[in-house]
């Protein structure tokens, strides 16, 4: 029994690692995320003609061009583990660690940028901040902990997932639906409903809610919920205040 428990486990040979399900299911969630993003961004960006958009400054546009790579790596590395081209999956994660790296730090200056433009949303600037700026910083611990998880194909692949649902915030925004324009908190019920749907695909296929799973869209959730409350606070407004250049 010692020796056996010394063993490294193997994946049993009836749950292989990639199952058809799971090849259905993925590639269904990234058609979904691509069209909730194509549905916001649109007409300002992508019919717009990505390039010649006319957004803002050239750090809105390089931002915007990393999130959309972002968005075509989730179809290519979900196409590669389907066609079992495991290696080149993996060589390509590599790149998609530095993209995500790059995709924190832009974020992060792009929501700064944001706030500088009294950008609000509806909401005072000081206080919208904290929604870029929580939305991507939950994207990068989620692919911080993707990245230990990827000798673990089930969390790794879900802590994707995941993080690429905890980003589709700013594409929801946007679409031109009346409710959720006038109801902003509404918004929240698309990233919910996708965490929702991998939450229910595990009970389905594992019978049980994967640990990852839980936790990544737990939270999500917290953040979702708690964050415009936490923006109105001093600590927050002084944060976002000096954030501004000290304009208040």
């Amino acid at each position: 029994m010692a020796t056996d428990a010394m063993r490294p486990q193997a994946i049993p040979r009836n749950k292989p690692a990639n199952p058809a399900s799971d090849r259905i299911f993925f590639a269904a969630m990234a058609v979904l995320l691509w069209a909730t993003v194509l549905y916001g961004f649109a007409k300002t960006y992508f019919f717009a003609g990505m390039i010649h958009a006319p957004l803002p400054n050239e750090l809105i546009h390089i931002h915007g061009a990393a999130f959309t790579l972002w968005m075509v790596l989730l179809v290519v590395q979900i196409g590669f583990v389907s066609a079992g081209k495991i290696a080149w999956h993996k060589k390509l994660g590599l790149f998609g660690f530095g993209l995500a790296v790059a995709m924190v730090v832009l974020g992060l200056l792009a929501a700064t940028n944001m706030l500088r433009r009294g950008v609000g949303a509806g909401l005072d600037a000081k206080t919208f901040y904290i929604i870029p700026m929580s939305s991507i910083s939950v994207f990068a611990v989620l692919v911080f902990f993707a990245y230990r998880a990827r000798r673990r194909p089930a969390a790794h692949k879900r802590l994707i997932l995941i993080a690429t649902i905890g980003i589709i915030d700013a594409a929801v925004g946007r679409w031109p639906v009346a409710f959720f324009q006038s109801h902003p908190p509404a918004q929240d019920l698309v990233p919910f409903g996708f965490l929702l749907a991998v939450m229910i695909y595990d009970l389905v296929s594992l019978h049980r809610i994967q640990k990852s799973t839980l936790w990544a869209s737990l939270l999500i959730v917290a953040v979702h919920l708690t964050r415009v409350p936490l923006a109105g606070t001093a600590l927050w407004q002084s944060f976002a205040t000096h954030m501004a250049g000290g304009k208040g």
